[in-house]
C-alpha cells in the first residue's frame, strides 16, 4: 500500500512486527452494535421468500400468481413465475445498487458512523411503509428505502469491522456482519413460520418488524466511536490516536498510527478515487472488488434464501413444511458461520473457499440428479426423495456459510488501500447487490426453464470461482490492513500485471527493510 516517497501504491513500510495490542471489550462492542447493519439485510433477504408465498399476501398484492397457485395443473417449476413478484424482491436490490454509489463520498467525506446512521433511517422508513402498504406503489416504495439502508449498511459496516478490528483477529471480527446477516435470515423464516397462522394481516408484522434492528442500527451507529482510520483520513490525528488507544488497550500504538498517517496523506492527495481505482497498479484489488461479490451471488445461495419457501413449495412441500424447511437452512447458515468464525484466521481465506466451493458442487448436483430423475410436472417428491434433498440443501448451505458467505464480503473489505478503500467498497457493494437484483429478477424465470438444471447452472459458476480463487487469490490472513498492497507484488501472477516501477520500489523498501 503506499508511501510517502515510492508514489501512490500505499503503505511504504511494513511495520507489523511493531503492532501491539489485544482484544478489548470496546472492540467487541464496537463490531457488535456495527454488525446489526447485516442483520438487516439478512431480515430483507429472509422475509421476502416467507411472505411471497403467503396466500394473504399473494392475494392482496398479486392476484395472478395466487390464482395460478391454486390450479393443480400449472407446471411445478412455473407457477411462481412472475415478473411483478419477481419486481418486490429484486427492487430492494437495485436501489442498494443506486444508492451504493451515494454512500461512498458520505463514508469517506463524514465518517463510517455517518453511513450507519443514514442506512439506519432509511430501514425504519422503509419498514413502516411496507408494513402499512394498502397498494403495490406503496409496497415497492418501501422496498425502495430498505434498498436504500442496504446501500448504506452494506457500505460502511464492512469497513467499520475491518479498521476496528486488530490485525490477527480482523477475518473473525469482520465476519461479525456475515454471522448478523445470517441470525437475520433466520430470524427471519421463523417470524414468517408465525406469522403464518395470523390471518389476514401476518405479512405486515413480518415485513414491520425490520424496524427493531433499524432502529438498534440507528442508536448504535450514533454512540459508536468513528474508526481511527477515518478519523486519521480526515485530519482528525490525534482523536484517532485516543481511539486507536482504547481499542488496542494499550498506549504503544505508534506503528499502527503512522501506518494510519502515511495511508491518510496518499488518500487525500486523491481528488477522484474512483478514477485512481482504475489505474493500473490497483488492478489485482479491482478483479477482486468486482468477482468475490460477483461468484458470492452466483453459488445460487440468495435463490435458495430469499425464494426457499416457494422452492420447497414448488419440490411439493406443504405451506408449513415449506416454511419450517426453509428455517431449517436459515439455522444451519447461521450455526456453519460460527465455523467459519472460528476457522478463517487459523486455515486462512483460500482454505476455506475451496473445501467449501468443492462441497457446494457436490452437492448441486446431487439435489440436480433427484430432481431429474424424481420429480417433473405435477408430480411431488417421497417423503424420502424430499429428506435427501434437504439434507444437501443444508449442507450447501453449510459451505456456503463457512466460504463464499462470509468471505464474499470479508476479503473486499481488507485489501483496498486507504485512497481507494470506500471507492472500492461501493464497488463491491454495487456488484453484489446488481447481481443480487439479476439473479432475484431473474431466478422464477430461470427455475421455469431451466428446471432442475437451475442448480447445474450454479455448480457450474462454483466451479468456475473455485478454480479463480486457486490460482488467482492470494492469502491475506495476517497482513496488516495497511500494508496489504505488498502482497499483490509478491504473487506469481499479478506481479506480472503491476506496473514495474511499483514492484521496484518495493523490492527496494523489503532491502532497507528487512524482516
Amino acid at each position: 500500500m503506499a508511501g510517502g516517497s515510492f508514489g501512490p501504491t500505499g503503505v511504504a513500510k511494513e511495520r507489523a512486527e511493531q503492532y501491539q495490542g489485544k482484544v478489548t471489550s470496546y472492540v467487541i462492542i464496537a463490531c457488535l452494535v456495527a454488525a446489526i447493519g447485516g442483520s438487516i439485510f439478512g431480515y430483507d433477504i429472509g422475509v421476502s421468500g416467507g411472505v411471497t408465498s403467503m396466500d394473504e399476501f399473494l392475494e392482496e398484492f398479486f392476484h395472478t400468481v395466487y390464482e395460478k397457485k391454486k390450479h393443480a395443473h400449472e407446471s411445478n417449476y412455473c407457477k411462481y413465475d412472475n415478473q411483478g413478484l419477481a419486481a418486490f424482491t429484486s427492487s430492494l436490490y437495485l436501489a442498494g445498487l443506486v444508492s451504493t454509489l451515494v454512500a461512498s463520498p458520505v463514508t469517506r467525506n463524514y465518517g463510517r458512523r455517518a453511513s450507519i446512521v443514514c442506512g439506519g433511517i432509511s430501514f425504519l422508513i422503509g419498514s413502516a411503509l411496507n408494513a402499512g402498504a394498502v397498494n403495490l406503489a406503496m409496497l415497492l416504495a418501501g422496498r425502495i428505502m430498505l434498498g436504500v439502508g442496504i446501500g448504506f449498511g452494506n457500505q460502511a459496516v464492512p469497513l467499520y469491522l475491518s479498521e476496528v478490528a486488530p490485525t490477527h483477529l480482523r477475518g473473525g471480527l469482520n465476519m461479525m456482519f456475515q454471522l448478523a446477516t445470517t441470525i437475520g435470515i433466520f430470524t427471519a423464516n421463523m417470524v414468517n413460520y408465525g406469522t403464518q397462522q395470523l390471518k389476514p394481516w401476518g405479512w405486515r408484522l413480518s415485513l414491520g418488524l425490520a424496524a427493531f434492528p433499524a432502529l438498534l442500527m440507528t442508536l448504535g451507529g450514533y454512540f459508536l466511536p468513528e474508526t481511527p482510520n477515518s478519523l486519521v483520513e480526515r485530519g482528525l490525528t490525534e482523536r484517532g490516536r485516543r481511539v486507536l488507544v482504547k481499542l488496542r488497550g494499550t498506549e504503544n500504538v505508534n506503528a499502527e498510527l503512522q501506518d494510519m498517517v502515511d495511508a491518510s496523506e496518499l488518500a487525500n492527495s486523491i481528488k477522484h478515487p474512483f478514477r485512481n481505482i482504475l489505474q493500473k497498479r490497483h488492478r489485482p484489488q479491482l478483479v477482486m472488488a468486482i468477482c468475490m461479490p460477483m461468484f458470492q451471488i452466483l453459488t445460487g445461495i440468495n435463490s435458495i434464501l430469499f425464494y426457499a419457501p416457494v422452492l420447497f413449495q414448488t419440490m411439493g412441500f406443504g405451506g408449513n413444511a415449506s416454511l419450517y424447511s426453509s428455517a431449517l437452512t436459515g439455522a444451519v447458515l447461521v450455526l456453519s458461520t460460527f465455523i467459519s468464525i472460528g476457522l478463517v484466521d487459523r486455515l486462512g481465506r483460500r482454505a476455506l473457499l475451496i473445501t467449501g466451493g468443492i462441497q457446494m458442487i457436490i452437492c448441486q448436483v446431487i439435489v440436480a440428479v433427484i430432481l431429474g430423475v424424481k420429480f417433473g410436472d405435477n408430480q411431488e417428491l417421497s417423503k424420502g426423495y424430499s429428506v435427501i434433498v434437504v439434507i444437501f440443501i443444508c449442507l450447501f448451505v453449510i459451505a456456503f456459510g463457512w466460504s463464499w458467505g462470509p468471505l464474499g464480503w470479508t476479503i473486499p473489505s481488507e485489501i483496498f488501500p486507504l485512497e481507494t478503500r470506500s471507492a472500492g467498497q461501493s464497488i463491491t457493494v454495487a456488484v453484489n447487490l446488481l447481481f443480487t437484483f439479476i439473479i432475484a429478477q431473474a431466478f422464477l424465470g430461470l427455475l421455469c426453464a431451466f428446471k432442475f438444471g437451475i442448480f447445474l447452472f450454479f455448480a457450474g459458476w462454483v466451479t468456475v470461482m473455485t478454480i479463480f480463487v486457486y490460482f488467482l487469490l492470494p492469502e491475506t490472513k495476517g497482513v496488516p490492513i495497511e500494508e496489504m498492497t505488498l502482497l499483490w507484488s509478491k504473487h506469481w501472477f499479478w506481479k506480472k500485471v503491476l506496473p514495474a516501477t511499483n514492484l521496484e520500489d518495493e523490492s527496494k523498501n523489503e532491502s532497507n527493510n528487512p524482516v
